[in-house]
């Protein structure tokens, strides 16, 4: 059994045992930015046993001065393109970006908890 996690500053807690039914609503939805710094290309290149230089033109786009992860199209959805719908779950999950770790504590749900709610039902009130 998965324990809550909680963060100092938030007013809210998460049951990762929801990830198990929840069809991966942080990983799917709408559009959005997966950002990757140059540590986490170079270990996700890795983990995929990717050369780099094939890795980036693969799997990453460039907005503006940053490097985010692909999406793919499902339906009406977007899916981060290491999403499996088969297994409900990460394809680079031990390599994942810092982004996709935080998650659900972003500093963004602070003042926005009943969002978060609406995208990630292992939210608890505290």
């Amino acid at each position: 059994m998965s324990a809550v996690m909680k963060e100092e500053g938030f007013d809210y807690a998460f049951n990762p045992q929801a990830c198990e039914s929840c069809q991966a609503r942080c990983c799917t939805g709408e559009s959005g930015y997966i950002y990757v710094t140059k540590n986490e290309i170079e270990s996700i290149a890795k983990f995929l046993k990717m050369d780099v230089n094939e890795f980036v033109p693969k799997y990453l786009f460039k907005k503006m001065y940053k490097y985010s992860i692909k999406e793919k199209k499902n339906g009406e959805s977007y899916e981060c393109i290491f999403y499996d719908s088969k297994t409900n779950g990460c394809g680079i999950y031990e390599a994942r970006p810092t982004q996709c770790k935080t998650f659900p504590f972003w500093d963004y749900y602070k003042t926005r908890v009943d969002e978060l709610k609406l995208e990630c039902p292992g939210i608890i009130d505290v």
